[in-house]
């Protein structure tokens, strides 16, 4: 592997390949610090492979972001990053035992299911006529969710606002129902931070 140092500035720099070669490098340890932390009654809808992989999807997306703070910093960062990414995972899998109707949005994609996607990730909306206003509304929500990764797009489409199974999300997706909700709660995050700068519809609720 190349110089440790160099490789992280050319990738904090938007060299893919140098981000590549650095995940491939991490891959094993931060792999091991996973084991282990997996609950048995989780390991068949999510495993260390499936955390690694959103991991990956996520470093690539906020590598800009990085600080490096000396030997370690990297693969602590990933740490983090992984291990936030695992209790989405859980909290996804437990909350589907026992369904909170206001995470679940599905109404086939209508005006409802908008709203409540918006209320679900932690919005709200700041135009006082709501129904002169959702026509607008659904317009900036489909062109956030256009500018975000493709696989955190389908899951907000799939399973937010259309309503299909978390089964059949994972099988079109072809990850794991426990990758499925990771990728959700990331989609969700990277949304509300799209919709924070149109701010003629949306605010952050207190």
């Amino acid at each position: 592997m190349a110089d440790h140092k160099a490789l992280i500035e050319s990738a904090v720099g938007g060299d893919e390949e140098a981000l590549s070669e650095l995940l491939s490098a991490h891959a094993g340890p931060l792999r091991a610090r996973l084991v282990g932390t997996i609950a048995p009654q989780w390991k068949t809808l999510v495993d260390e492979d499936d955390v690694l992989q959103v991991t990956f999807l996520e470093a690539f997306l906020r590598i800009a972001t990085f600080e490096n703070r000396g030997e370690g910093a990297f693969l602590a960062w990933l740490t983090r990053i992984a291990q936030n990414n695992l209790k989405d995972a859980i909290r996804g899998l437990q909350r589907a035992k026992r369904p909170d109707p206001r995470k679940r949005v599905g109404n086939g994609g209508n005006e409802e299911s908008y709203v409540g996607l918006v209320e679900v990730i932690g919005m709200t909306l700041t135009t006082p006529s709501m129904h002169a206003a959702k026509g607008e509304m659904i317009r900036a929500l489909d062109q956030a969710l256009d500018r975000l990764p493709e696989d955190y797009r389908r899951v907000i489409r799939m399973y937010d606002l259309e309503g299909t199974p978390i089964e059949d999300v994972a099988r079109e997706l072809g990850r794991s129902a426990g990758a499925v909700y990771m990728l959700r709660a990331r989609a969700h995050e990277r949304l509300a931070s799209e919709l924070g700068g149109q701010s003629q519809f949306f605010s952050k609720s207190s």
